[in-house]
């Protein structure tokens, strides 16, 4: 049974990937500052999976913290990094903290992994480092544009960080180039928790129609799209979990051609808000009250993704459709609601 090191592990995609990782036989670790996640996220996680999940409370921007993880835990055969912030207009308004916080967490862990001869790497990177692209959809071979926000920038810096740190090293790396994860697990028990006003945009969708906010607003309506709105690619977080359980296999078995291996992961489909909004609309039959707005610092027009790498070299197949990531994403937004109540 290997042993998995995943960071942020109590982030929303973090901990989808936790559960899948111990339902394929991993043995793992969760490190998290709690800083924009939820603790409780584990004790969920545990009910799901039926067993204690080992987790330290550590900020990774502490070396001497970082470190002492590994000296306590030196059979590590695999780090799977999340832990970033991950707001676009956020990291637009305070460019450095988002460099201070993603780069040095990034570099401290990739210190330890060095020194404690960790030797597979999953690095949590994203879309936004194609910038606004020329074609879509895009495949990993697609030249980068500059950086829409210091947030896709904190990513395109990463991914040379991490190519750089395996060279000359046994360290071996994949990077995973996410398009925009939604929904919640089947079981209801995890979801998406935004600390503060939600910047992504299905949180914002089901905290509007549940209350939590008296509208929201579609940021742009003149973009070169079907409908004037961004076109972005939504994938389920659940598939989006399964696909770093298939990115380690792929290491440890040494499927890998190369030192540094990228692979997009969304569905291949791309949507517009509006047609988001009316997704939702229709699986929840609540209708949504959303303004519409100018656009937004940072946002790219339209991406999505060619998925045929993952496809064919991880084996990776999305199971869930975009009515069943807002049906998901809903019936979690209603289970917060009935925990309030219950508590009040």
């Amino acid at each position: 049974m290997s042993k998995i090191l995943v960071t942020g592990g109590c982030g929303y995609i973090g901990i989808h990937t936790i559960v899948d990782l111990i339902q394929n036989g991993y043995d793992v670790i969760s490190v998290d500052n709690n800083s924009r996640s939820d603790s409780n996220m584990l004790k969920n996680a545990e009910k799901i999976v039926g067993q204690k999940i080992k987790s330290y409370q550590v900020d990774l921007c502490n070396y001497d913290e970082t470190n002492a993880i590994f000296e306590e835990n030196d059979d590590i055969s695999g780090i799977i990094h999340f832990a970033a912030y991950k707001a676009v207009g956020e990291s637009v308004d305070n460019p450095l903290m988002y460099f201070e916080n993603n780069l040095t967490s990034l570099i401290n862990i990739l210190k330890c992994a060095e020194e404690f001869n960790v030797p597979n790497f999953v690095f949590s990177s994203s879309c936004t480092v194609y910038g606004n692209p020329d074609a879509i959809p895009v495949t990993e071979a697609t030249p980068q544009k500059p950086a829409e926000s210091p947030y896709g920038a904190t990513k395109q810096m990463g991914e040379v960080i991490v190519t750089d740190a395996c060279k000359g090293t046994e360290m071996q790396s994949i990077l995973l180039r996410y398009f925009n994860p939604v929904g919640a697990h089947p079981s209801i028990l995890l979801g998406e928790t935004p600390v503060g006003k939600p910047a992504n945009l299905v949180p914002a969708i089901t905290q509007t129609a549940i209350g939590k906010l008296p509208d929201m607003i579609v940021y742009g309506t003149d973009y070169a799209t079907k409908d004037g709105s961004c076109v972005r690619d939504y994938i389920h977080v659940s598939d989006i979990a399964h696909a770093h359980t298939l990115a380690l296999n792929f290491l440890l078995q040494k499927k890998n051609s190369k030192k540094v291996e990228i692979f997009n992961l969304g569905t291949g489909d791309g949507y517009t808000v509006l047609e988001v909004i009316n997704a939702f609309e229709k699986v929840s039959g609540v209708k949504l009250n959303y303004k519409l707005g100018p656009r937004r610092g940072g946002d790219v027009v339209a991406i999505y993704a060619n998925n045929s790498k993952a496809k064919n070299e991880l084996g990776w197949i999305p199971q869930y459709n975009l009515d069943t990531m807002m049906d998901t994403a809903w019936q979690w937004e209603l289970k917060l609601k009935s925990e309030q109540v219950a508590e009040s």
